[in-house]
């Protein structure tokens, strides 16, 4: 997603809405204070569900609101209103200004000594075919073609297909004249199948709508499900005679869609600069990741190379801005395998004294924004999937997360997968199932020894990352490539 100052033929709706806006939250800005600023943001969401050839009520959600933020006597407050009337804006003014005076003399940092950013422009999801422009028809078509790609075989007992549709308008205002309008489209299509038989279920499928990407319904299509459901099922039913994944130690292969979740937990989560604050530890935990080790930390072998890119056009979690205001930039995070730095908006910049990137986001009106990952990717490397099998000589190759359990400083951590198949001297052997593998993320990333090329990767996401007191659950992108780890603790069984 490229900002752009250029004027776009439909504006979303906080286009119409910035005059007589902008008009009524200057005139709101209490005196005295230091930086205000007010984020309205209207969210518009469609589910369509088949479950096992049977239409589910069509969900239908529309949101909207704005927060304000008033920096005033050494303190900061906020205050969240769905009336955009003069009266309400300034009411919660007043209130984001009282709340600010109330927490300067409590407040673990002074937020006059931040330069807080007045940016200017405008972003928008690149869109082939919006979602508007289909018709119903023919979404409701897709999700029962699916349903005919499925074999008509007992053990298959439940399957879904899905379209979860999302489109965010946003306009930033701020006491200085800062102004940015940005809108996000994105399509989520998912595919599940449970089979089961003689006591054993198994599951196939996307994991957590990892199929997520910005776009409209050129994402349909990007995803490939369609043509994906007959592999799908096929595995499912073969998973049910499979022997469950052998244990100990040995070479781990995981494709892009499990490398999500490994990426996720042990790299996005420990860098997140207000969790290594503490700012998290009641509720979230906190991070074996602590300040002193940015720029001398070996995190992974020389072959991880992690970047922030809230850039990536169809990722999930682009921007042009975040919801402080910066600008969204690529930045390397670990580099050659060192710590460089981590994911932490401007106001954790200046409590920390590190530079960090544009990821102060929050997923309401009604939220303030905090650390978080947007898109975080692995970048590719050299090897070809079929170089990377050929170097293992036994070991485990694993797709689609289906459990997780990490500790409270994201460093030990358990996961396990949907689909397994042994690897031996070098070749993909039989299938197994119930996969799963243990480690530290401290000592894990180290021990990676092989990262595929750009034909491996693909671009992921999910809208299911959660964080914060009051909970927020937000978006969030991953591309990867399938990435080999050496001796790591496999096992079988459910988990």
């Amino acid at each position: 997603m490229e900002p752009s100052s250029r004027s776009r033929p439909n504006p979303p709706s906080s286009g119409s809405l910035s005059g007589d806006l902008g008009a009524r939250f200057r005139a709101a800005i209490p005196a005295g204070v230091d930086f205000a600023s007010l984020r309205f943001v209207e969210e518009r969401t469609q589910l369509y569900t088949l479950r096992n050839g049977v239409l589910e009520p069509v969900e239908i959600g529309l949101d909207a609101g704005v927060m304000v933020t008033v920096h005033a006597g050494g303190g900061l407050g906020y205050a969240a209103t769905a009336d955009l009337s003069a009266g309400a804006l300034a009411r919660a003014m007043n209130r984001a200004r009282d709340w600010a005076l109330r927490s300067s003399s409590r407040a673990v940092f002074d937020p006059r000594t931040i330069s807080m950013p007045h940016p200017k422009g405008r972003s928008q999801t690149p869109v082939i075919r919006p979602w508007g422009s289909v018709p119903v028809e023919e979404r409701i078509a897709w999700l029962r073609a699916v349903g005919d790609r499925l074999p008509a075989d007992p053990r298959i007992v439940e399957w879904t297909a899905s379209l979860y549709a999302l489109q965010v308008d946003s306009l930033y205002l701020t006491s200085e004249g800062g102004e940015v309008e940005q809108r996000m489209e994105a399509l989520s299509p998912d595919v599940n199948v449970v089979a089961f038989a003689a006591g054993v279920s198994q599951r196939r499928g996307t994991g957590s709508r990892g199929t997520s990407q910005q776009g409209g319904w050129e994402v349909v299509e990007r995803a490939g499900l369609l043509e994906a459901t007959p592999r799908i099922a096929a595995e499912a039913l073969a998973l049910l005679d499979a022997p469950e994944c052998p244990s100990g130690r040995m070479d781990l292969l995981l494709d892009p869609g499990q490398m999500m979740l490994q990426i996720h937990e042990s790299i996005g989560h420990p860098l997140e600069l207000d969790r290594i604050l503490g700012d998290e530890r009641n509720y979230a935990g906190t991070s074996f990741v602590k300040p002193e080790m940015f720029g001398t930390y070996q995190y992974g072998s020389e072959l991880l190379n992690v970047t922030f890119d809230p850039t990536v056009p169809e990722e999930f979690a682009s921007y042009g801005w975040d919801d402080e205001g910066s600008r969204a930039e690529r930045a390397y995070l670990i580099r050659e395998g060192l710590l460089l730095r981590p994911l932490g908006g401007v106001i954790s910049q200046a409590r920390a004294g590190l530079e960090g990137v544009a990821n102060a986001r929050a997923s309401s009106w009604n939220r303030p924004p905090i650390d978080r990952m947007a898109n975080l990717n692995v970048e590719p490397g050299n090897s070809s999937f079929e170089e990377l099998v050929g170097m293992v000589e036994r070991g485990v190759y694993m797709e689609t997360n289906t459990s997780w359990s990490i500790d409270d400083s994201r460093n030990k951590f358990q996961f396990g997968c949907e689909f397994g198949r042994l690897i031996e001297d070098g070749k993909l052997g039989p299938i197994v199932r119930n996969p799963n593998y243990r480690g530290i993320s401290s000592s894990f990333w180290r021990s990676l020894k092989g990262v595929g090329n750009s034909n491996t990767r693909q671009v992921l996401g999910t809208p299911f990352c959660g964080k914060g007191e009051p909970n927020q659950i937000i978006r969030v992108g991953h591309a990867s490539p399938a990435c080999l780890f050496g001796d790591v603790d496999v096992f079988g069984g459910g988990v």
